[in-house]
């Protein structure tokens, strides 16, 4: 099914657009990869600012998370484990919370028997569990999903609602193409909150 809003104008993409992106609630951009291949492509891209904040979670099947400051907040890395929990396969799998792990890009070593989008990391990682919740609202004139409240954004939660139903429901209401909703939403299910 085709769903078109009238009224929409053409909008300019970013080169970070193709990943997964939000910004914080500090204007501090955070970019993941949605697969294994981009999850390669963005922390080969990123390796020499070594000082940038890198996320994962303790299991496979998240993206690595990358927190572009030098000097981030409290508010910038909890929003950043969010974000990275949210977009991980426990969205998928309804789990209420995942564990992640922050340390950053200096740490991170690739050994040629690694897969793609496989990374190891030395020394200490700071590990804790985050829960999986997100809140739909526009950053950049698009839909986003973001770890933060925001005025006249709808909390959403792992659910049971069906995704292409769901980002039809979402699209009508924020006026925005289905696609763009698509693009912005975890895999999985859906519940608002």
């Amino acid at each position: 099914m085709v769903l078109k809003v009238k009224g929409l104008k053409k909008q300019e993409n970013k080169w970070y657009h193709k990943y997964r992106w939000i910004y914080t609630s500090s204007n501090k951009l955070v970019i993941g990869g949605k697969s294994a291949e981009q999850n390669e492509e963005l922390v080969r891209k990123f390796m020499p600012n070594a000082r940038y904040v890198v996320m994962h979670t303790k299991d496979p099947g998240s993206p690595f998370s990358i927190l572009i400051s030098d000097s981030p907040t409290k508010e910038d890395m909890e929003e950043t484990e969010i974000f990275t929990a949210s977009f991980s396969r426990a969205w998928r799998e309804r789990k209420k919370s995942v564990m992640v792990d922050t340390f950053l890009m200096e740490q991170i070593i690739k050994k040629k028997s690694m897969k793609t989008g496989t990374f190891g990391v030395i020394g200490e990682v700071d590990r804790k569990p985050v829960s999986l919740k997100l809140h739909l609202t526009k950053q950049e004139d698009k839909i986003r999903a973001v770890p933060f409240a925001k005025k006249g954004a709808i909390k959403i939660a792992p659910g049971k609602i069906n995704k292409d139903r769901f980002a039809e429901q979402i699209a009508v209401k924020f006026e925005a193409p289905l696609e763009e909703v698509l693009n912005a939403l975890p895999t999985g299910g859906f519940r608002i909150c």
